[in-house]
């Protein structure tokens, strides 16, 4: 274990062995202080705030991401490599690309496709595809089922772009039965293989790209916490 890189300085503090990963740092500040106790801070380097408490015991971290498989790439890489983590669940917003999808459920990331590059950089002989641990996946619906959670299991879209100029994109994506589409599970999905530790990404719906629905900043920082709730209780 490292005392600290660039980008993640725990000065003395503790991050445990599963680290919940929003990409909203506020988001994780909510969760800290809403959901653990004993809660010790254990970085706030530009502002990508991470805290270390128990929830019903358990010792859990939550930390930002920041937005893009660029950053995710950044903290998930040094958490798996330089911090000895070994789960990352990834809780955040998604869009909604199918019909059956609304707003506030839950979509639990079996599989990340991407128009990313990341995984180029190990030349592998054909196309990865990025998945999360299986284990993680069916602790989430389980979980998801006896809260009363509605849930969709499948692939997600994780995009480089935002602001898309190809105006048919989702379209493309949601006829191969894609789910909904954001912005950073691949790249955790491809660090998590590479270092032989789990991950997860599970997300709450926010709007809707096939219908004109969505829900405001606020919500998104503070009202997900059914997704919340999932991730920790299925934290290890």
């Amino acid at each position: 274990m490292t005392q600290g890189t660039a980008h993640i300085q725990p000065n003395g503090a503790k991050i445990a062995k599963t680290v919940l990963m929003p990409g909203d740092p506020l988001r994780a500040k909510f969760i800290a202080e809403n959901f653990l106790e004993d809660v010790v801070q254990f970085n706030e380097v530009r502002n990508m705030l991470g805290y270390t408490g128990t929830y019903k015991g358990k010792e859990v971290s939550v930390m930002g991401s920041g937005m893009g498989i660029a950053s995710i790439g950044i903290y998930s890489y040094e958490l798996y490599n330089f911090f000895d983590v070994e789960t990352i669940i990834r809780i955040g917003s998604c869009g909604a690309m199918q019909e059956n999808i609304n707003l506030y459920d839950i979509i639990i990331a079996q599989g990340a496709s991407t128009n990313s590059k990341y995984v180029d950089q190990f030349n592998v002989p054909g196309y990865f595809a990025p998945i999360a641990d299986f284990q993680l996946v069916a602790d989430a619906k389980n979980k998801a089922d006896e809260i009363g959670a509605t849930t969709h299991v499948g692939n997600i879209f994780s995009s480089d772009i935002f602001y898309n100029a190809d105006t048919e994109v989702t379209s493309k994506w949601a006829r191969l039965g894609v789910l909904g589409v954001e912005m950073e599970s691949a790249g955790l999905y491809v660090n998590a293989a590479a270092a032989g530790k789990k991950a997860l990404g599970i997300f709450t719906v926010s709007d809707h790209l096939l219908r004109d629905e969505a829900t405001t900043a606020e919500e998104r920082q503070n009202s997900f916490t059914q997704m919340m709730e999932i991730a920790l209780e299925i934290a290890e």
